[in-house]
């Protein structure tokens, strides 16, 4: 006689696999149908359909914001940010940490407690949440900065100590 115990340790490990499979199938057809619904996008920073909103009234004269995809409300927010050639960016922060790319122009950036980062088109940046930093557009040509930003967009001014 088989004992109960030796046939049942089979049959359960092959319920326990189906069952995971099935969960997985399931949750694998769920995230199809939410993502068949969302548009893949594509931008270029000359695209004729790009919608440039100002920038803060603390950064540059002719600064421009278009949102590439997201809600600059909510979390997960992609950007270009536009900076005058000549401009410079002063001392702010981000809640966010945010991920950049240089699409432009050349950036020099300075993180506080860091040596100066000079940006070219096609280099990476990551910049900590809270940290602040300042920039310089020292090109001859607008920067375009692609930037990824974790938390809602915000940018918050550092006061200069001395006003």
């Amino acid at each position: 006689m088989v004992h109960p115990t030796l046939i049942a340790r089979p049959l359960l490990a092959a319920l326990r696999c189906s069952l995971l499979f099935c969960l997985g199938a399931v949750g694998s057809f769920a995230s199809t149908q939410v993502a068949a619904q969302e548009q893949a996008v594509t931008r270029t920073a000359r695209d004729a359909d790009l919608k440039w909103g100002p920038c803060p009234p603390f950064l540059p004269k002719g600064c421009g914001i278009a949102v590439l995809h997201g809600d600059p409300a909510k979390d997960n927010v992609d950007v270009f940010l536009k900076v005058p050639s000549k401009s410079s960016l002063p001392l702010h922060w981000h809640t966010s940490a945010e991920r950049m790319v240089l699409v432009a122009g050349e950036l020099h950036v300075t993180y506080d407690g860091q040596k100066t980062a000079v940006l070219k088109a096609g280099t990476y940046a990551y910049g900590p949440a809270k940290r602040p930093h300042k920039g310089f557009c020292a090109s001859a040509v607008p920067c375009v900065l692609f930037i990824a930003f974790e938390s809602p967009l915000d940018a918050v001014p550092v006061e200069s100590a001395s006003k």
